[in-house]
């Protein structure tokens, strides 16, 4: 039976309406910094560069304002990062940040950016490919390369920034998991992927290394052929890649006949900013929901598909001062923080509906969808999934439920 939403006179009403995420993110590979992040709605990758520094700091503002993890993108940590919100560092083929001079990854200047950011960054995503370009690599144009850009990037300053197809760092997932071990080793944090999906090769080849050696990705981001930018060639962004649900079942229900998919914590993205989406994305198997698209237009994207311009109207896909000025952070990021709450607040209301405290209880059996002939099928059914699939450890629900219902009492008290 349906369960009853707090309603705000209430003694335990949660204003915030934080959904913790149910697995501990480096917590099979006890990794030194594990953590389990407060918020399953997370802010994905978008650069400083690519982004103006107000955009920026209005994004990283929110996060922190809901407990939410700010994904950096793959042009490093700037100072407008540093607004309070947690981050995951994105590190993409050009290493920005962490990078010598003729591009290659520096281990030292990746320990002193970590030291720089004082606390706040606390996963490491390896970006192998994006939703909207998988296999293109990405370019800044020289006109946005401005000197403070440079510097954080480590880059000349006013010409064209082009970030590689793939990486110089590993040419293999065996190289590949070498290198996650290693990030791991020395500075302790979760280390993770992100990936478009088309040919499963890959994945085929991770699971075995994973089954046959000491050594595993902490968690692993699908993004979906529908993940936004307003600079990618039409023949990339319309054509290449799965669409998420068929990129995030495939690959999850291979960890799954592996039995391997509770040590891992699997994120999606890719239009997934509605409660219903987002749903769906958590009874399929993600344990986090990162978005882009919404919390670009909370601050004020109005999707001129100026972005490659360095004119954006709004002040968002520029570094022109003049066009930026017209962007508030504190305004923009509140703004920000009620959409992350408004999406919370009816994810929760979804999942009570169903009769379930937390969304991790929701299975793929509470999904149907609708074929052109009015027919419903099962979402279980549609992408083949078993008994069971799609759920955290019952451990897990656990312990997450108990957090829930000791915070819902701490309210309550207070």
């Amino acid at each position: 039976f349906p369960i009853s939403s707090l309603r705000p006179e209430d003694p335990a009403y949660d204003p915030l309406h934080m959904i913790d995420v149910a697995k501990i993110l480096g917590g099979y590979r006890d990794r030194k910094h594990q953590f389990r992040p407060k918020s399953v709605i997370s802010v994905s990758a978008m650069s400083f560069g690519s982004l103006s520094a107000t955009a920026v700091e209005s994004l990283n503002r929110g996060c922190h304002a809901t407990g939410c993890l700010h994904n950096t993108g793959e042009g490093g940590i700037s100072p407008y990062h540093l607004n309070g919100g947690n981050l995951i560092w994105q590190l993409g083929t050009g290493y920005f940040g962490a990078r010598n001079k003729d591009g290659t990854f520096s281990q030292q200047h990746f320990l002193d950016a970590i030291e720089q950011a004082k606390g706040k960054v606390k996963a490491i995503e390896i970006k192998l490919s994006q939703g909207a370009k998988p296999g293109l690599g990405g370019m800044l144009p020289a006109a946005k390369v401005s000197p403070e850009i440079a510097k954080i990037r480590d880059i000349p300053v006013g010409k064209d920034c082009a970030s590689p197809a793939s990486h110089s760092a590993f040419a293999n997932v065996d190289e590949m998991l070498d290198f996650v071990e290693q990030l791991a080793d020395i500075s302790g944090l979760p280390i993770g992927i992100k990936s478009a999906v088309g040919e499963t090769e890959f994945w085929d080849d991770l699971i075995t290394q994973v089954q046959n050696t000491d050594r595993c990705v902490d968690f692993i981001t699908i993004d979906g052929s529908e993940g936004g930018t307003g600079a990618a060639p039409l023949a990339f962004s319309d054509h290449v890649a799965l669409p998420f649900k068929q990129a995030f079942a495939s690959v999850f229900k291979k960890f799954e006949l592996a039995g391997i998919a509770h040590n891992i914590v699997f994120a999606g993205s890719g239009k997934l900013g509605f409660p219903e989406t987002s749903l769906l994305a958590l009874a399929l198997g993600c344990d986090m929901i990162n978005i882009a698209r919404e919390p670009m237009m909370a601050i004020g994207c109005i999707q001129a598909q100026r972005c490659h311009s360095g004119n954006c109207p709004a002040g968002i896909a520029t570094q022109n001062k003049r066009l930026m000025w017209g962007l508030d952070p504190t305004l923009k990021s509140n703004r920000l923080a009620n959409y992350i709450i408004a999406l919370r607040k009816e994810i929760i209301q979804l999942t009570h509906a169903c009769g379930y405290e937390h969304p991790a209880q929701i299975t793929p059996k509470q999904f149907s969808i609708v074929d052109d002939n009015y027919a419903s099928h099962s979402v279980a059914d549609i992408f083949g999934y078993c008994e069971g699939w799609g759920s955290p450890p019952k451990e897990h629900i656990d312990e997450v439920v108990g957090i829930i219902r000791a915070a819902t009492e701490m309210r309550i008290t207070m």
